[in-house]
């Protein structure tokens, strides 16, 4: 018998169920709070509600534990490829060798973009943002890739190929279109790539690649970019993947969901903190660069300068992400020798707020998008790209829960509301207002 939470509402008592979740979290079941009482919850932000059962991710930010699938963050950034997590990710299991080898022969197959696409791209001026322009750029892939209605009540095969194929070419295509963004901001001939290479090792080179020099490959650059894309691959229901979802609910495409998904990470409270890290460090440095001053100015509440990169949302304690980039990141700047003051004060941001009871009481950690941004500074990736960079290796994960949302046949999201307008008026004819 499962246990119930109990309501008392006009002297009345209310039984609602208690869910209890593999890793033993609780939640109550109110789906029918609304039909049974006429009430609805009120919560901001959603941060206290359960918008779905999902068995993607895992993670308890109290603890600092991230799973995906089951597998600690910490294996699978130290064992694994970035096309292995997305299998992972996206069918639950991490995949044998003629599984990965026809994931990758298939992404190979579709790694080819519609020509008519460059004059979209073409048409967006060089100052746009590149967020605005991949998201738009993939929601134009659907008309050059047009998909039925999928609909998988009666678990159609040939919706489920339809599914696979759209989703193989979405893996294929996003890191065309995200080197072709970089290239052209950088004024750089477009190109597709060498398949011969493995999918880190040519996304890499689609960026970096010079016309007029030949390409060598960084095994240090490419073991950094492989761990980014797989500590970004997925982050439980955060903004962008819960638009992914909802947006999905009403049977909008994967390309369109995606897009959507896109969108909602551009915001400098979500993939654009990386960013915002790096505009914080410019500000300092030209200010003089003196970081004590700075780490003073974000203790005291009365100054408005926010310290970004420091803290998380949800870790309460040290973000195990960074933990692990944190390492790349230094050995990034000791392979390339690079000098940059913008780097030195990082730097001497993180030593300080590691050595500070100030910020270490308060769990104020360097973050993930503290490193990420070390690292795309280093490689000189513009500070515009960064949440793109972000953008590709979330893509994964929405591709996981736009999957797994349209399986489980979730319903269309439709949030309520407590209305606090106006009540009913009579209308004014304008010539007496």
């Amino acid at each position: 018998m499962s246990k119930k939470v109990s309501l008392s509402y006009n002297d009345k008592n209310f039984q609602f169920d208690l869910i209890k979740g593999s890793e033993n979290e609780h939640a109550i079941d109110v789906s029918k709070l609304r039909s049974d009482l006429n009430l609805i919850t009120l919560d901001p932000g959603f941060k206290n509600t359960g918008s779905c059962k999902s068995s993607i991710t895992f993670l308890d930010g109290e603890k600092g534990i991230l799973r995906y699938r089951g597998y600690s963050i910490e294996d699978l950034a130290k064992n694994a490829n970035f096309l292995e997590v997305a299998y992972l990710l996206i069918y639950g299991e991490l995949p044998n060798q003629n599984q990965l080898n026809k994931l990758i022969y298939d992404i190979n197959q579709n790694a080819i973009i519609d020509e008519d696409l460059k004059k979209i791209l073409e048409g967006f001026p060089k100052s746009a943002h590149p967020m605005g322009i991949l998201s738009s750029l993939t929601s134009a892939l659907i008309a050059f890739n047009p998909e039925k209605k999928i609909s998988l009540k009666n678990k159609n095969s040939d919706d489920d190929s339809y599914m696979y194929n759209s989703i193989v070419k979405l893996l294929a295509k996003i890191p065309i279109l995200i080197a072709w963004v970089h290239r052209r901001r950088k004024g750089l001939p477009l190109d597709y790539g060498d398949y011969t290479q493995g999918y880190v090792e040519n996304i890499t080179k689609m960026m970096f690649q010079l016309p007029n020099q030949e390409y060598f490959e960084n095994s240090v650059i490419i073991n950094a970019m492989n761990k980014l894309l797989i500590l970004h691959a997925d982050h439980e229901q955060n903004c962008s993947t819960s638009t992914v979802r909802i947006v999905g609910s009403s049977e909008a495409s994967l390309f369109a969901s995606v897009s959507a998904g896109i969108s909602a990470l551009w915001g400098r409270l979500h993939g654009g903190a990386n960013q915002a890290v790096l505009e914080m460090l410019e500000a300092i440095k030209n200010d003089g660069g003196d970081t004590k001053k700075f780490m003073e100015k974000a203790k005291d509440k009365n100054d408005p300068f926010r310290l970004m990169g420091f803290g998380h949302r949800v870790y309460k304690n040290f973000d195990p992400r960074a933990k692990i980039i944190k390492v790349s990141a230094h050995e990034v700047l000791k392979d390339l020798g690079i000098k940059d003051p913008i780097l030195d004060i990082a730097k001497s941001l993180e030593e300080v707020a590691l050595n500070d009871p100030y910020f270490t009481s308060r769990k104020l950690y360097p973050n993930v998008d503290f490193y990420s941004g070390i690292i795309y500074k280093a490689l000189q990736i513009p500070t515009e790209m960064f949440t793109v960079m972000f953008a590709l290796g979330r893509v994964p994960g929405w591709i996981a829960h736009w999957r797994e949302m349209r399986m489980n046949n979730d319903p269309i999201g439709r949030p309520r509301q407590i209305y606090t307008g106006s009540n009913q008026r009579d209308f004014v004819s304008i010539n007496k207002r």
